[in-house]
C-alpha cells in the first residue's frame, strides 16, 4: 500500500469548513479536496438519501461527467442494502467489479477509474447518504476504509441540514 499523507491538518481544515456560511457547499468542497489529499481520487461524488427511498446526488467534482440534482430511487442490490441497512461500506478493487456493481459504468472507466469506495454516512443508526470515491484499478484496500469513514462522517451536520424539512426534528 502506498504510504498516506497525514491526516490531521486535512481534518483541521474540514472542520472549519463547517463554520463557513455557504453550506453545505462549503463542506463538500472541504471534503473533497481533504480526501484528494489523504487517500485520492479522479472521481468524487456526495449522494443524500431520503425518507422513502430516493436519493440525490448533491455534489461532484466533475459535474460535466456526473451531474448535480436529480433524485432517484436507490438501488436495490444487495451491496446496496447492506451501505444502506447496516451502514457497511462497498469496496470496488477491479474494472470488472465495477462494471459489474455499476449499471452506468461506462463514465467512470472514461475518467479511468477501475476501483472505488462508497463510504455510508450514518446518525443514530440511520444512513443518511453516502460518499463515493473512484480512482484507478486497485487504489482502495481495506486499510483505506477507517479514514475514509472517519472523514465522511463530517456530513452529518450537512445531510441533516438538507433533509430536515422530509425527516422532521431529529
Amino acid at each position: 500500500m502506498t504510504a498516506r499523507p497525514d491526516p490531521l491538518p486535512h481534518l483541521a481544515r474540514l472542520a472549519l469548513a463547517q463554520a463557513e456560511e455557504v453550506q453545505p457547499q462549503a463542506t463538500f468542497a472541504a471534503l473533497d479536496a481533504a480526501l484528494a489529499a489523504v487517500a485520492g481520487h479522479r472521481l468524487c461524488t456526495i449522494q443524500v438519501h431520503y425518507p422513502g427511498g430516493e436519493a440525490e446526488r448533491v455534489y461532484s467534482n466533475v459535474p460535466q461527467h456526473y451531474a448535480v440534482g436529480g433524485r432517484k430511487r436507490a438501488s436495490d442490490a444487495p451491496r446496496m442494502r447492506e451501505l444502506m441497512q447496516h451502514g457497511r461500506p462497498i469496496l470496488i478493487r477491479t474494472e470488472a467489479e465495477l462494471r459489474a456493481s455499476y449499471p452506468d459504468h461506462a463514465g467512470a472507466s472514461a475518467l479511468g477509474c477501475g476501483s472505488a469506495v462508497n463510504t455510508p454516512v450514518r446518525w443514530r443508526g440511520r444512513t443518511l447518504g453516502q460518499v463515493n470515491l473512484m480512482h484507478q484499478e486497485g487504489w482502495y484496500t481495506e486499510d483505506d476504509l477507517p479514514l475514509l469513514r472517519g472523514f465522511a462522517q463530517f456530513l452529518v451536520p450537512a445531510f441533516l441540514l438538507l433533509t430536515q424539512n422530509e425527516r422532521g426534528a431529529d
